[in-house]
């Protein structure tokens, strides 16, 4: 849209006070009042955008029978697994069967879930580390990443009670509190992969943000995997083709039905550019970033997972519990929209071609997480146990749920 006083103004005039007008508009867009939060940048000034704000997790842990029930396809059982972890968010599990569980915004910690007798304890083994969200276990080592490092933890099961001085792996990341917390994983390859998100809601980036790495385990040899990359908090490994399959938060407050979050595939690893800020869900450029570019450009998300759905964690499944209909499919938890006013969340189930190169159809698996359009829960992360069954972190309500087929 021109604005009116560009198209009134002579033509001796028009284009440095058309620069000046539209100039200052934008700078009055990019502006941030000072009062203003971070997440909050580009909000429309209607009544009800202003209602939207990022969804609070419970202060302390929901009581195990006051969690939500949960509801799976018919022949599988919902059942809580562990109760009152407050925060709980990323799950890997150690050789010796400890569920190791990191926190976000609230708790600040990682804890250690054991099983003693058939009572299971929880061990707080990392406190007062902010953002302590990343987290892998390889080798008798658990992996602890914030925005700014990665540290190790050698031999940790054997001293939950008393955990070793980490040690650094690399202090190199950007360490931006905006879409700096970490998901990572060991890939096949050996190498330490770790997302790097955009700092900011939309803006341009540079080759240090937006970009998901790999890295060999004592932090050298990094790489770039794939770029365009806003913000990835949940990937994993196709079984047998191996490539990277990854989540991807995309931007805010463009509208309630706009951007489609993403499922994606790398197929081309340190060339694939998936499109920020540029072009979002491969459908659209962006009203600011987007001009002169085309999303032709960029690869197209291997599957759309719904507007402002917040995939986080994801897993290809390789177990023998459940039907043969869910082997090598992707089980996605969905933590659901705060930007959007209806509120939606659950675990997904994305089932590939049997060349898993291509999404046949994505459909709900596990539902209950809201209740008259408010959340009494949020799935954060996947893990599968040896028997097969799945356990899903709820950082929320502070539980983890296990779910199990048998007729």
């Amino acid at each position: 849209m021109v604005d009116p006083s560009c198209a009134r103004a002579g033509l001796a005039v028009a284009s440095a006070l058309c620069v000046a007008v539209m100039s200052g508009a934008v700078l009055a867009q990019q502006e941030k009042p000072a009062d203003e939060p971070v997440w909050a940048i580009g909000r429309p000034k209607t009544d009800a955008a202003l209602k939207m704000a990022p969804v609070a997790a419970f202060p302390v842990p929901t009581p195990a029978e006051k969690l939500p029930k949960l509801k799976a396809p018919p022949g599988f059982k919902v059942e809580v697994w562990h109760s009152g972890i407050l925060d709980a968010r990323a799950l890997r599990r150690g050789d010796k069967g400890t569920m190791f569980v990191s926190t976000l915004f609230v708790a600040n910690k990682v804890y250690a879930v054991t099983d003693k007798g058939g009572k299971r304890e929880t061990k707080t083994i990392v406190d007062k580390l902010e953002m302590a969200t990343g987290i892998e276990f390889h080798k008798g080592a658990l992996y602890v990443a914030t925005p700014k490092q990665i540290t190790r933890y050698d031999n940790i099961e054997a001293s939950l009670d008393k955990p070793p001085e980490p040690k650094v792996v690399t202090d190199k990341l950007p360490g931006d509190a905006h879409h700096g917390w970490k998901y990572i994983r060991i890939g096949p390859d050996g190498k330490l992969y770790v997302p790097v998100g955009a700092p900011c809601n939309i803006c341009e980036v540079g080759d240090k943000h937006a970009v998901m790495l790999r890295m060999n385990l004592d932090g050298s040899g990094i790489e770039t995997v794939a770029k365009g990359v806003r913000n990835s908090v949940g990937f994993d490994f196709h079984p047998k083709t191996k490539e990277l399959w990854f989540t991807d938060n995309q931007r805010d407050w463009l509208s309630e039905d706009m951007p489609v979050d993403e499922l994606n595939r790398v197929a081309a690893p340190g060339k694939d550019h998936f499109g920020y800020p540029y072009c979002h869900s491969g459908l659209m450029t962006d009203p600011q970033f987007g001009w002169g570019r085309s999303c032709n450009e960029f690869v197209k998300p291997a599957a759309l997972l719904g507007p402002h759905m917040a995939p986080l964690g994801m897993r290809f499944y390789q177990g023998k519990m459940f039907p043969q209909k869910y082997q090598n499919a992707i089980f996605i938890a969905r933590h659901g929209p705060w930007n959007r006013t209806k509120k939606d969340a659950d675990v997904a189930v994305a089932y590939l071609d049997p060349a898993g190169k291509r999404v046949t159809s994505v459909e709900p698996f596990l539902t209950g997480f809201v209740e008259n359009n408010a959340y009494v829960g949020r799935p954060a992360d996947i893990l599968f146990l040896p028997d097969g069954s799945m356990l899903v972190s709820d950082d929320h309500a502070g539980a983890i749920y296990r779910v199990s087929y048998g007729r």
